[in-house]
């Protein structure tokens, strides 16, 4: 299944997109609503919650006063800490069992107001974050909700800014126009990206760049090379797993294909043909291909890689898995830090490319009539 990470500040149409979305045949599995769930009456933790914070919180027909125990916790860090301990595992709990329940084929779509609060952005395939500017919101929730203004401005300082939002969004839909445009995006969203996302999941099929058109200069290639990494880590179980962004979308002003390009650095092939790392990878939306299971090897030898693509059809990427310390990873490394460094070779670089672009029908073509020029490099790496 295909699972969606979807946020938005207060006030910023985050619900309709989520109400679109489940229209178009999402599972939409809503953080809030659970919340509200497990402390219904009867459930273990609402009478977890009146034995630690006494009967007055729970009405006389079992219901719990959200107001009065906010009263208690929101100024309290240890009284807060303890209805989190609560809460949290049962929220979480209910989360995964909705998820579970879901068919193989699902989009899976995960309404969660603080998911950018909550650091986790590397626990979806996909992360779409509906935005509108601080004044937008702030007239919604004063005009439609009836919210005081003070108010409405609390809240929304109180959660995370535009700025960590878009470095955590693969996809960001602006809602500053009417509905009927926003429904547009996220109609569009669902035929041209999640939908091919999610059967391309299913098939572990790759999305390609087939004609080698340079694009210019993007600079939030990085910020998307870091979203991916920390999918890679998180799919894998390990924050430690060396994995770097390299190739020219991680030289700043360098024209490229719009491909990001990611090296794992592992301790052997054996590790890299782990069937549990390569069918995680494989889940986390970057199935191995077969075939492409060496470099050119700069110095005669053969220098062996393993091979990943995306199946993202709107973030096209490729993974290269070597031997940590290994000559061809030294060299991705050593190649990238001399485009970041030298200004001449950068140019060099990119005139060949813009060159070898033009006379290739195909990225298949383009990538082999470059090397020549790579072989022509030393880079001292052995």
């Amino acid at each position: 299944m295909l699972r969606v990470g979807l946020t938005g500040g207060i006030g910023s149409g985050k619900s309709t997109v989520s109400k679109q979305l489940a229209e178009l045949g999402a599972v939409v599995v809503d953080a809030d609503v659970i919340a509200r769930e497990v402390v219904e009456p009867g459930m273990p933790a609402l009478t977890a919650i009146r034995e630690r914070f006494g009967p007055a919180v729970v009405s006389d027909e079992g219901v719990l006063d959200r107001a009065g125990l906010g009263r208690i916790v929101f100024g309290d860090p240890a009284a807060l800490k303890d209805l989190e301990a609560i809460t949290h595992p049962a929220i979480w709990a209910r989360t995964a069992d909705l998820i579970a329940a879901a068919p193989d084929d699902a989009i899976v779509v995960h309404d969660m107001p603080l998911l950018v609060e909550a650091g986790m952005t590397g626990e979806y395939h996909l992360v779409i974050v509906v935005g509108a500017s601080e004044e937008t919101r702030l007239r919604r929730l004063v005009d439609l909700r009836g919210m005081p203004e003070t108010d409405a401005r609390a809240r929304i300082a109180a959660q995370a800014t535009d700025s960590q939002r878009q470095a955590a969004a693969d996809v960001w839909l602006d809602n500053e126009g009417s509905p009927d445009a926003l429904r547009e995006s996220v109609v569009r969203l669902w035929e041209e990206r999640l939908a091919p996302f999610e059967a391309n999941l299913r098939h572990g099929i790759r999305t390609r760049l087939a004609v080698p058109t340079l694009s210019t200069p993007d600079p939030t290639w990085p910020a998307q090379a870091d979203r991916l990494i920390a999918r890679i880590r998180h799919a894998v179980g390990r924050t430690d797993l060396a994995v770097e962004h390299i190739g020219s979308t991680a030289v700043a002003g360098l024209i490229a294909k719009d491909v990001i390009d990611l090296q794992i650095g592992v301790g052997s092939m054996e590790e890299a043909d782990d069937a549990g790392f390569v069918t995680a990878l494989g889940r986390a939306g970057f199935p191995r291909v077969a075939g492409k299971d060496r470099d050119n090897a700069k110095d005669g030898s053969v220098w062996i890689k393993r091979f990943h693509g995306s199946s993202d059809p709107g973030r096209i990427a490729h993974v290269h898995v070597r031997v940590d310390g290994s000559p061809g990873w030294r060299w991705a490394l050593a190649f990238r830090d001399r485009l970041r460094a030298d200004e001449e070779f950068r140019a060099d670089y990119a005139r060949m490319k813009t060159e070898v672009a033009a006379r290739s029908a195909t990225s298949d073509a383009y990538a082999i009539a470059k090397e020549p020029w790579f072989d022509s490099v030393d880079l001292m790496v052995d």
